[in-house]
């Protein structure tokens, strides 16, 4: 089975065709997407903030980790599953689109970051965890991961506006 005939099959689910012709269904699913990528980014961006070295208050980042994670995944399945609902809607265009093609790069990007962040730095992290700035391989993945959510941020919103429609 080709990727065509895939994306044509999703197309073509009762689920996708009623977010297409709906006039509330994707601008709800668009906009719970945004707050679910909104609260995605505002904790990493804290957590982020700390492992560059930019600390408002001493929190330890462990501290910073265990009690922003459950916010960070909560918000990304929503993002997930929202995107995944727009991306049924008109399938064949998405995948067809440069940013959102990018977009899925970044996000794979932020999550071998992430993997890499929690093999490396946060293996010792007992070491550093109140120290500031934190070690070269923390301030690394902090700002890659900052740079990374931004490039996704931004590529979403050039699908907005680059998107072919086919209805």
């Amino acid at each position: 089975m080709s990727i065509d005939t895939t994306l044509q099959q999703i197309y073509d689910l009762p689920l996708s065709a009623s977010i297409r012709e709906s006039v509330n269904a994707f601008p709800l699913l668009e906009s719970l997407h945004v707050v679910g990528l909104a609260v995605v980014f505002g904790t990493i961006l804290i957590v982020d903030l700390r492992l560059v070295g930019v600390a408002s208050h001493r929190r330890e980042a462990s501290r910073l980790i265990r009690e922003l994670l459950p916010y960070t995944w909560i918000a990304f399945v929503l993002a997930v599953l929202t995107g995944i609902g727009m991306f049924m809607s008109n399938a064949l265009s998405y995948a067809a689109n440069t940013y959102f093609l990018l977009k899925m790069v970044a996000l794979m990007v932020a999550g071998l970051n992430m993997a890499w962040f929690h093999s490396t730095a946060y293996r010792r992290i007992s070491e550093w965890d109140e120290t500031l700035p934190p070690p070269r391989a923390a301030r690394f993945a902090g700002f890659t991961s900052l740079l990374t959510w931004m490039v996704v941020i931004f590529l979403g919103r050039w699908i907005g506006f680059t998107l072919e429609m086919v209805w």
